[in-house]
């Protein structure tokens, strides 16, 4: 589970684009999604402050049990 506190005082990094969201790693490799319907006309950066994205990894965490994947790379493992 994501600490959000911890989370949100770190930046984090787009990593990639898939399935209608933009994912987002924090400082310790979490990551979470972006849906694009939820940008709207938002300007999203490669680094955004961790306060910024907050909304998103609550939403993330709480829809799944605080089970985030580490990289894209173990997803496939």
């Amino acid at each position: 589970m994501i600490d959000l506190k911890d989370a949100v005082k770190d930046n984090a990094t787009f990593q990639y684009y898939r399935d209608n969201a933009l994912w987002y790693a924090t400082s310790e490799g979490k990551l979470f999604p972006v849906p694009i319907e939820d940008a709207g006309s938002a300007t999203f950066n490669r680094i955004e402050k961790g306060m910024y994205l907050m909304r998103w990894m609550r939403k993330w965490n709480d829809s799944n049990g605080g089970e985030l994947k580490y990289s894209e790379s173990e997803e496939h493992q």
